[in-house]
């Protein structure tokens, strides 16, 4: 699949859908590689250059964020440029579960690579029996 900007509602729809697919495996060799080389990253308050240093904050994430699952939904799109909506549950080492919430912004390279991504997350409390993320499914969920 290679979907290469200009983006339209259905390449944009497949990029995320993608990308949350990718993110899902918790690899963060195969994550990395939809990245260019030289791609940016703000990620909260981290910024991140290029691929080893997307491949070692993906290592340091998943080192600490247990039963990662995420969902991804299109928010907007133009030529370059895709936005999207998330949210993540993980746990941490002591069982406390998290529901993360945040928006992206993305620009990609001509190839489709991803040059820059900037994230906004934050992070709630929640109980296991407050989880709405089925891992063994794949439908949207409400963002709210």
């Amino acid at each position: 699949m290679n979907l290469l900007p200009p983006f339209d509602e259905d390449t944009a729809r497949r990029k995320v859908r993608a990308a949350q697919d990718a993110w899902n495996t918790r690899d963060p060799l195969r994550v990395a590689a939809a990245y260019t080389p030289d791609s940016v990253w703000r990620n909260r308050d981290e910024f991140v250059t290029g691929r080893d240093e997307i491949v070692a904050f993906l290592t340091r994430k998943w080192q600490r964020e247990h039963e990662y699952v995420l969902r991804k939904s299109l928010w907007a799109f133009g030529d370059d440029r895709i936005a999207v909506r998330f949210q993540y549950e993980w746990h941490d080492d002591e069982g406390q579960w998290w529901r993360s919430y945040g928006n992206e912004n993305w620009e990609f390279a001509p190839d489709g690579l991803m040059r820059r991504r900037e994230a906004s997350i934050n992070d709630v409390r929640i109980t296991a029996a407050d989880r709405r993320i089925d891992p063994t499914t794949d439908h949207e969920i409400p963002l709210a």
